[in-house]
């Protein structure tokens, strides 16, 4: 995973199966469910079909077993 912290910002990035790539340099990107924001430093859920960032498991499992 690049990490670029770049502005204080929302960072944009392309997930992909074993990491994520720093399209837009920041340091955090929202929660697809929650809308929280996720520091990079902690981000570890995520799902390259959707493209979105997840807050935890529990987040991540909810949103593949219910869609949406």
């Amino acid at each position: 995973m690049l990490m670029n912290s770049g502005n204080g910002g929302e960072a944009k990035l392309a997930y992909g199966p074993n990491g994520f790539r720093v399209l837009r340099a920041g340091q955090h990107v929202f929660c697809a469910v929650t809308g929280e924001a996720i520091p990079l430093e902690e981000l570890r859920y995520w799902s390259v079909e959707r493209q979105e960032a997840y807050a935890s498991a529990e987040v991540a499992t909810r949103r593949m077993t219910q869609g949406g």
